[in-house]
């Protein structure tokens, strides 16, 4: 083999060679369109919106192409994930979060009646490592405690209203998948979807106080750290109430109740949670 032949077999061998590696490094869909079908298939929207209910018999019957997506999520490396944008990876951080949950519920289904029922101690579903995430045993905890609101990794509080715990008192399980391009526009629907909904956020006339979710009183920190948005641009948010007066308008329905939101004069009562299973009543 002449120089010129040997030289150009080198270089068609190292174009396959970047070519196989950058594939493999672009290989994740970052549409999330597997995980996207299911949920536009099983999760039912329910008070105009506000909320959902998630039909656990149809995950079921699609079982093996949950597990298909799940398998895509544990492929990732922490390389390739690094490698990522903020908002990409803050994306398969929350589908990751809600896809295992559902999985988690589906190995008792329908025999459960809240997520507890696989136990507070022993069998804890959060602390439970029950799938694989960059090449080690993870948990739920460990994507949304230890990942995602890890200080000065995200500081995005909003994710509280994006990762779904399979109970009637968590935010709703969103009826698509997250992406990097649409995140925070997203992550504001889910926001404001759940401050209107009156179950579990509103102003009591009667007492005078913002009845809100007891979400709002475990996470109190992510709302007193200083959040800017999600591209830093806005004025930073130092309390829940003042988090709450740029939302009034969705709380209270009279003006006076709004005033007292937006003034950031309102005693705040934290509501009692319901661990009751989201699934869809049959």
């Amino acid at each position: 083999m002449n120089l010129v032949a040997r030289s150009s077999l080198l270089v068609s061998g190292l174009f396959l060679v970047l070519t196989v590696g950058s594939a493999t490094a672009q290989s994740f869909d970052h549409s999330h369109a597997a995980w996207s079908a299911l949920l536009k298939k099983h999760v039912v929207l329910v008070d105009g919106g506000k909320a959902s209910q998630t039909r656990y018999t149809g995950f079921q019957q699609d079982r093996a192409l949950l597990k298909g997506y799940l398998d895509a999520l544990s492929k990732v490396t922490q390389a390739e994930f690094d490698g990522w944008s903020k908002a990409q990876r803050m994306a398969f951080l929350i589908n990751a979060y809600n896809a295992f949950t559902v999985e988690k519920i589906l190995t008792r289904y329908p025999k459960i009646n809240s997520i507890w029922d696989f136990g507070k101690v022993f069998g804890n579903p959060f602390k439970d490592r029950f799938f694989t995430l960059f090449d080690r045993e993870f948990t739920l905890d460990g994507i949304e405690h230890e990942t995602l609101r890890k200080p000065g990794a995200y500081d995005e509080p909003r994710v509280h209203f994006a990762v779904n715990c399979a109970s009637i008192g968590c935010p709703m399980l969103r009826e698509e998948a997250y992406v990097a391009g649409r995140l925070d526009v997203q992550l504001e629907e889910q926001a404001r979807r759940f401050l209107s909904d009156r179950s579990r956020n509103h102003f009591n006339s009667g007492t005078g106080r913002l009845e809100v979710s007891r979400i709002f009183d475990w996470f109190k920190e992510d709302w007193t750290s200083g959040y800017r948005g999600f591209e830093g641009k806005s004025a930073p948010v130092r309390s829940r109430e003042q988090y709450f007066s740029g939302y009034a308008a969705l709380l209270a329905d009279d003006p006076q109740n709004r005033k007292a939101i937006e003034g950031q004069q309102a005693e705040l009562r934290f509501l009692d949670y319901d661990w009751t299973l989201n699934d869809v009543k049959q």
